[in-house]
């Protein structure tokens, strides 16, 4: 797993497929943008160089300035897999997005997905 092709594939080119998924179940880009930046601890001008720069996923969570404190809060299935028994740290950190962006899409309150 250390050389998915996941890590080298930009970060631009997936998050239009994020905000697509959100809004077509009535949610925002806005909200999609506040999950990354609890997630990452990017802020959104970072966040819009990082798409604009084409960034990879390995660039984008290896760069991040703080991944959120409350991330094993994170739980449950994604993709087939336990989001919190990936092994692999940046594939757990791709999984744990893609989790959260699933609850946004599922109508998950904002405050259940920061883990406030």
């Amino acid at each position: 797993m250390n050389n998915h092709k996941i890590y080298k594939t930009s970060f631009a080119s997936v998050y239009p497929h994020y905000i697509t998924k959100a809004e077509k179940k009535g949610r925002t880009k806005e909200e999609v943008d506040l999950i990354i930046l609890w997630l990452t601890g990017y802020n959104q001008t970072t966040l819009t160089n990082l798409i604009n720069d084409k960034t990879d996923f390995e660039t984008f969570f290896n760069n991040a300035p703080l991944l959120n404190p409350n991330v094993h809060k994170i739980t449950g299935v994604i993709c087939g897999y336990r989001v919190e028994d990936i092994e692999h740290p940046l594939m757990q950190k791709i999984r744990y997005l893609d989790k959260l962006i699933d609850e946004l899409a599922k109508g998950k309150s904002m405050d259940k997905i920061l883990r406030t």
